[in-house]
């Protein structure tokens, strides 16, 4: 989640409302701490794949998936190469 102040969001507020409109939720804050958070009002907009997301999956699938290898070994080896990153 994107954080904001709340100076930021006010002068921000119609770009703010696009990125939650694609799904993104954004924390607006006042002196460092978390008071507030805007997330879209449709749980349906909020499970759809974002761009980015699509885009890091594209990322680390293509030319990597393996026919045989099933679900959960897949996930398990995305996460290792992941972490293996950092």
């Amino acid at each position: 989640m994107t954080r904001y102040s709340l100076a930021e969001a006010q002068a921000k507020l119609p770009e703010l409302i696009d990125r939650v409109r694609r799904g993104e939720g954004v924390v607006l804050t006042e002196g460092g701490a978390a008071v507030a958070e805007i997330k879209p009002a449709n749980d349906a907009a909020a499970r759809s794949p974002r761009p980015i997301d699509i885009a890091w999956l594209e990322q680390r699938l293509v030319g990597h998936a393996d026919p045989n290898e099933d679900a959960g070994a897949l996930l398990s080896r995305m996460r290792d190469e992941e972490a293996a990153r950092f």
